[in-house]
C-alpha cells in the first residue's frame, strides 16, 4: 500500500486514525495500542503477506535478545550482542546479498551455482538496522522494553516502517504513552495533512515527473547537455522522491501526536561532503556515526586511524544501499571524499563559500551516476558526457528544453528554500496554507493514473 495511492488516502489512514482515537478516547489506551500495530502489521501484508512472519520473527527474537542483554550478567551481555547483531545481518544479507555473492562466486571461480532470485522483503533494512539500534541502545543502557507489545508498535509503526527514518527506541516509546498524545490535537492534524500534502507533491508531481528524463537520459544520453540533464534530473528526483516519502510519513505520524526526526535539511546546500551527510538522510547518517564510526574509534586516535574509519563507514554505507558494485564504489568515493576534506582541513586551506559549494554538488552528482548506473559502462558513458569528451551538441537543447526549464526552476528552489520555515516553532497555520494544502492535493490527484513506487524501496 502506498502512502499516494487512494486506498491509503481515502480507506486505510482515516480508518486506523478514526479507531485510534475513538478507543483512546474510551480509555482503552491497550486496545488503541492493538489496534494500531494490528494496521500496521495489515499495512505490511498488504504488499506480500508471506512476509508478515518473518518481520514477527525478526521482532521477537530481538526483543527476546534485548530482553536478555539488559537482564544477563556483565560477562555475558557482550557475546549476546554480538550473536544477536549476527544473526541480524544473515539474515538481512540472505534476503539482499546471497544472489550477489553467488554471482560473484560464480565468475571468480568459472562455476554455475543457480541464482535463488529472491524477492527482498519490504523495509527489511530500515526494520533491520532500527532494531540493530535497539540491542546497541539496550547494551548501552540507554533503552530497555519490558512489553512486547509496546516493542512491536516501535518497529511496525506504519509511517516508518518501509522507508525511515531510522528511529531509536528511547525517542520513540516515550512519545505513544504521554496522555495529552492519545487526544485529537488539531494543530497537529493540520500541521500533519500540510507536510503529508508537501510530500504528495513532491513525489507525484515532481519526482515522478523527473524519472522520465532521468530514465531516459541514463538510456541513452551521450552529448554533453542531455548527459547533464540526465544525472541531474536524477539528483532532483531521488531529492524529491525520498524527501517526499519522509514529509508524508513526518506528517502521517503527526496526525497520530508523534514526532518523528527530521531526515533531511537542505542537502544540496552543503559546502562540504561531510556537511551533505549532515543533512541528506539524517538519520543514516547518524546511524552509520553512532553504530559503525565511532564503535572502529572514530577521530579517537591518530589521524589516519580517522580517515581509515570514515572510508571503511561509508563503504559499508554504499554496500547497505544494494547488492552491486556500484553502490559499493558509491559509499567508497564518499567515504574517500571526506578523507582527502579531512587532509584539507589539516593543511589549512580554505576556499570561497561559493567554490566549496560548487565542488560540492558537482561531487554529488558525479557519485550520483554511480549510484543510479545500472552498469559501469553506463557510468562511464554518462562521465563522459558531462565532461564533454563526446562533445556539445546543441541539437539537443530543443528536445530537453522543458526537462531543462524543470531543472532550473527546482534548483531555484532548492536553493532558495521556501518551505524551511515549516521546520521552525513558530509556524502559524492560515487559510492560505489551508489553500496552498487543498490545491496540492487535488493537483496530485490528476497525476494518479501513473503511481509509482518510492525509489527507497528498493533498498
Amino acid at each position: 500500500m502506498l502512502f499516494n495511492s487512494y486506498p491509503f488516502m481515502f480507506g486505510f489512514l482515516p480508518i486506523v486514525l478514526a479507531g485510534y482515537f475513538i478507543l483512546n478516547r474510551l480509555r482503552l489506551t491497550l486496545c488503541a495500542k492493538v489496534w494500531l500495530t494490528l494496521a500496521s502489521l495489515v499495512f505490511y501484508g498488504y504488499w506480500n503477506i508471506k512476509y508478515v512472519p518473518l518481520i514477527l520473527l525478526s521482532i521477537f527474537f530481538n526483543y527476546v535478545m534485548g530482553h536478555f542483554i539488559h537482564t544477563t550478567t556483565a560477562k555475558r551481555r557482550r557475546p549476546l550482542l554480538i550473536f544477536s547483531l549476527s544473526t541480524n545481518i544473515l539474515l538481512l544479507g540472505y534476503y539482499k546479498y546471497t544472489d550477489f555473492i553467488i554471482e560473484n562466486w560464480n565468475e571468480v571461480t568459472a562455476s554455475n551455482l543457480s541464482l535463488h532470485h529472491l524477492i527482498l522483503p519490504l523495509g527489511i533494512s530500515f526494520f533491520t538496522f532500527t532494531q540493530i539500534a535497539y540491542l546497541v541502545d539496550v547494551y548501552r543502557n540507554q533503552a530497555r522494553e519490558y512489553n512486547l507489545l509496546n516493542y512491536m508498535l516501535f518497529v511496525t509503526f506504519f509511517p516508518h516502517l518501509i522507508s525511515g527514518p531510522i528511529l531509536h527506541h528511547k525517542d520513540m516509546m516515550p512519545q505513544f504513552d504521554k496522555l495529552r498524545n492519545k487526544v485529537w490535537n488539531w494543530n497537529n492534524i493540520r500541521k500533519g495533512t500540510l507536510f503529508f500534502s508537501i510530500g504528495l507533491g513532491k513525489k507525484v508531481i515532481l519526482a515522478d515527473t523527473l524519472a522520465g528524463y532521468a530514465d531516459n537520459g541514463f538510456a541513452t544520453a551521450t552529448y554533453f547537455v542531455d548527459s547533464w540533464v540526465a544525472i541531474l534530473s536524477y539528483t532532483l528526483q531521488i531529492y524529491y522522491d525520498f524527501s517526499g516519502y519522509t514529509d508524508m510519513a513526518i506528517g502521517i505520524a503527526l496526525l497520530f501526536n508523534i514526532h518523528l526526526p527530521q531526515n533531511f535539511n537542505e542537502p544540496y546546500r552543503a559546502v562540504s561532503i561531510r556537511n551533505f551527510w549532515r543533512r541528506w538522510h539524517i538519520t543514516l547518517s547518524h546511524f552509520l556515526r553512532d553504530y559503525i564510526y565511532i564503535p572502529l574509534g572514530g577521530n579517537r586516535k591518530s589521524f589516519w586511524i580517522s580517515i581509515r574509519n570514515v572510508i571503511i563507514t561509508f563503504l559499508l554505507g554504499g554496500f547497505w544501499h544494494g547488492a552491486g558494485w556500484l553502490f559499493i564504489l558509491w559509499g567508497l568515493l564518499h567515504g574517500v571524499g571526506q578523507a582527502v576534506e579531512k587532509c584539507w582541513g589539516r593543511w589549512g586551506f580554505s576556499l570561497p563559500k561559493w567554490l566549496s559549494w560548487l565542488l560540492t554538488f558537482i561531487f554529488v552528482n558525479i557519485t550520483w551516476v554511480f549510484f543510479r548506473a545500472e552498469h559501469i559502462s553506463q557510468a562511464f558513458r554518462l562521465l563522459k558526457g558531462m565532461s564533454g569528451l563526446n562533445g556539445v551538441s546543441l541539437q539537443s537543447i530543443g528536445s530537453l528544453k522543458w526537462a531543462i526549464i524543470l531543472i532550473l526552476i527546482l534548483m531555484t528552489i532548492i536553493l532558495w528554500n521556501p518551505l524551511h520555515l515549516l521546520n521552525k516553532r513558530n509556524f502559524q497555520y492560515s487559510w492560505k496554507t489551508a489553500f496552498v494544502m487543498a490545491f496540492i492535493i487535488m493537483f496530485s490527484l490528476l497525476f494518479f493514473n501513473r503511481i509509482t513506487t518510492f525509489l527507497y524501496f528498493n533498498f
